[in-house]
């Protein structure tokens, strides 16, 4: 069985699709890691739902200022124009359409897009949604970052969410250690392969009919 790629490789890949002038939230956990691969040459503002517009990526660990933290309590930087605001105005930036990418980890995506990312259902569990509901259904286009895989080798991109959903049919792409995926109204469509993963294999580890590019150049459901 193939290989998938690191979590930084992953992370860098998702970065090169946020196009300029994006107004971008990053989840919690991985997704956090996009801001350390962002174009330095381009104008990408990074929010954190804890009050911060123009966000950077982590500091130096000589050049921490416990004042400035992401939702996640991890320390970041400030870009030059940074502002601080509310935590309510903060999430009425999220519910207003104002973010036009959000990036988001998962514990299962539907082929239909649906989300869940907040529970597993597992008696006893704090729940621990946040701000995720807000973003997955504010955000102008929603991407997941996420392994394939459970640690069990149960697949993360299923027919139906078995879990507690965050949004339905809010899912733009998905991005794994195995490849990306498009959400579309056919399902999922293999986007793009990393490594020697092949189109078939996917289907194998996810039970899911995929799409992917034929040799047209057109999506081949076959």
């Amino acid at each position: 069985m193939s290989r998938g790629i690191s979590r930084d490789a992953l992370a860098a890949r998702i970065a090169a699709d946020i196009p300029e002038g994006s107004i971008v939230n990053l989840g919690i956990g991985a997704p956090t890691l996009v801001a350390n691969f962002l174009p330095t040459d381009l104008e990408i503002i990074l929010h954190t739902e804890n009050g911060m517009l123009g966000m950077g990526g982590a500091p130096e660990a000589d050049r921490i200022d416990p004042d400035l933290i992401n939702a996640g309590k991890q320390a970041v930087t400030a870009l030059p124009g940074a502002a601080y605001f509310h935590h309510a105005d903060s999430f009425g930036m999220m519910r207003g359409g104002h973010l036009d990418v959000c990036v988001l980890g998962a514990f299962q995506v539907s082929e239909h897009g649906d989300l869940a990312n907040w529970s597993t259902g597992t008696p006893g569990a704090i729940p621990a949604i946040g701000g995720a509901m807000d973003l997955a259904i504010g955000a102008k286009s929603v991407y997941v970052m996420t392994d394939l895989l459970t640690k069990t080798g149960d697949s993360k991109l299923v027919s139906a969410c078995s879990y507690p959903l965050t949004g339905v049919g809010c899912v733009t792409r998905v991005y794994t250690d195995r490849a990306v995926f498009d959400v579309t109204e056919h399902g999922f469509v293999v986007r793009e392969t990393f490594g020697d993963t092949t189109v078939a294999e996917l289907e194998e580890l996810t039970g899911l009919s995929l799409g992917g590019p034929g040799q047209d150049g057109k999506v081949d459901r076959g």
